[in-house]
């Protein structure tokens, strides 16, 4: 496994812009339909917004409708961890990144198969690099 990346949350603000910290860091949610990948079409990889790891692949991507980018799978399940969130008084799987934990999103289980998983993540804790 991938060696942990730690740092302040004063380094983390400084290379951050306020959204992304809000996003990654304080596990807030941008609004749906909103974020710069949430209509993406374009081939190439998204990568943790915090530390570089790539996660997800545009090959993984799908129309959900949630207007939140949608995957049904990540490059390496090792690569993002899920963790159980009882917020605002529901019952969900938060998604984050292993390298940093960094807040990515939540999972679902109402996606396409051939995992039937919804990966519902946030742009702002994404940057995305086109395929060459």
């Amino acid at each position: 496994m991938t060696e942990k990346l730690t740092k302040s949350e004063a380094e983390w603000r400084a290379q951050l812009t306020p959204e992304q910290f809000n996003v990654a860091r304080k596990k807030g949610t941008e609004r749906a339909f909103t974020g710069e990948y949430h209509d993406n079409k374009e081939k190439g990889t998204y990568h943790c917004i915090c530390c570089n790891e790539p996660l997800f692949t545009s090959a993984t991507k799908f129309d959900s409708g949630t207007g939140w980018p949608s995957f049904w799978e990540p490059i390496d399940p090792a690569k993002v961890g899920e963790i159980e969130d009882r917020s605002f008084f529901m019952r969900r799987t938060e998604v984050v990144c292993n390298k940093c934990d960094g807040h990515l999103g939540h999972v679902f289980p109402d996606g396409p198969e051939p995992t039937g998983l919804r990966y519902c993540l946030n742009s702002a804790a994404l940057d995305f690099k086109k395929e060459e």
